[in-house]
């Protein structure tokens, strides 16, 4: 079982920068692939970014690509979004998930999710 607390949310002008974190609470995180995804109002979640247990793969949205960063650091049980040049395309409640068996962009395959953190970028 593993719990997900996101944070760093918050109201940024266009072209400016945050960064989000997923603290994870449980055991063995090192061994489970970690994903952010985003929901707009009225849209489907859709996926940002994963990162493989170890840290040594990382996959992203073509939307994000070359201006967000996923990282993680096992040693503090935690996962984090770099995201610069934002655009107010970027609005959404940001969500962090995990799964032991499953590396990837469909959110459906992930079993633990966090409760979300508001990303707002004012144009």
């Amino acid at each position: 079982q593993v719990q997900l607390v996101e944070s760093g949310g918050g109201l940024v002008q266009a072209g400016g920068s945050l960064r989000l974190s997923c603290a994870a609470s449980g055991r063995n995180f090192g061994s489970y692939s970690m994903g952010w995804f985003r929901q707009a109002p009225g849209k489907e979640r859709e996926f940002v970014a994963t990162i493989s247990w170890s840290g040594g793969s990382t996959y992203y949205a073509d939307s994000v690509k070359g201006r967000f960063t996923i990282s993680r650091d096992n040693a503090k049980n935690t996962v984090y979004l770099q995201m610069n040049s934002l655009r107010p395309e970027d609005t959404a409640v940001y969500y962090c998930a995990a799964d032991k068996d499953y590396y990837g962009d469909r959110s459906y395959a992930y079993a633990y999710w966090g409760q979300g953190t508001q990303v707002t970028v004012a144009s």
